[in-house]
């Protein structure tokens, strides 16, 4: 993984292709190989790209469960043991609304992602103080945020939020 920037882009593309809503962030995600000497996309995913109301890591478990032919919690059975990096352009939730299980819990089912890399905190917008970092770390994941994109990120991420001018707070 010499270069994470690089693969945050790539993740920050698939953010593009996510519906802007007011009621949800346009997120992107990859799930990279890199236990082999040249790194390989093993999936990519964004916010809504699945039907339902799915979040961008979500959508890589189901896309990546189908193509193999599994449910998605048994996708981990076909990620490498060692060398799994998740990035995704916005901190996995540890909190969601819907009912769905959150990112953080998909990541940890999984069992094979040791490392997720992120572009953002989540904002407070939607839930406030997500501490999705910290239940990672705390099971022994790796999160890194990569600096350089924050902004792009974050304004791909609110697209279909509305703006409200300082008279209107």
């Amino acid at each position: 993984m010499d270069n994470p920037l690089h693969y945050l882009q790539l993740a920050l593309n698939e953010a593009r292709k996510s519906p802007p809503k007011p009621t949800n962030y346009c997120v992107g995600a990859l799930l990279l190989d890199t236990s082999t000497a040249t790194p390989t996309i093993v999936t990519t995913g964004y916010t809504l790209e699945c039907p339902g109301n799915t979040h961008a890591e979500q959508c890589c478990f189901i896309k990546l469960a189908a193509k193999h032919n599994l449910p998605e919690e048994r996708v981990g059975e076909v990620l490498p043991e060692e060398g799994c990096v998740l990035f995704t352009t916005m901190e996995p939730c540890a909190y969601r609304a819907s009912g769905n299980i959150t990112c953080v819990e998909r990541i940890l089912r999984c069992g094979r992602i040791k490392t997720v890399v992120s572009g953002v905190r989540e904002p407070d917008t939607f839930v406030e103080g997500n501490n999705g970092r910290s239940i990672l770390e705390k099971a022994g994941v790796k999160c890194i945020y990569v600096r350089g994109l924050e902004e792009e990120i974050l304004e791909v991420a609110k697209a279909g939020h509305v703006q409200q001018n300082d008279e209107m707070k």
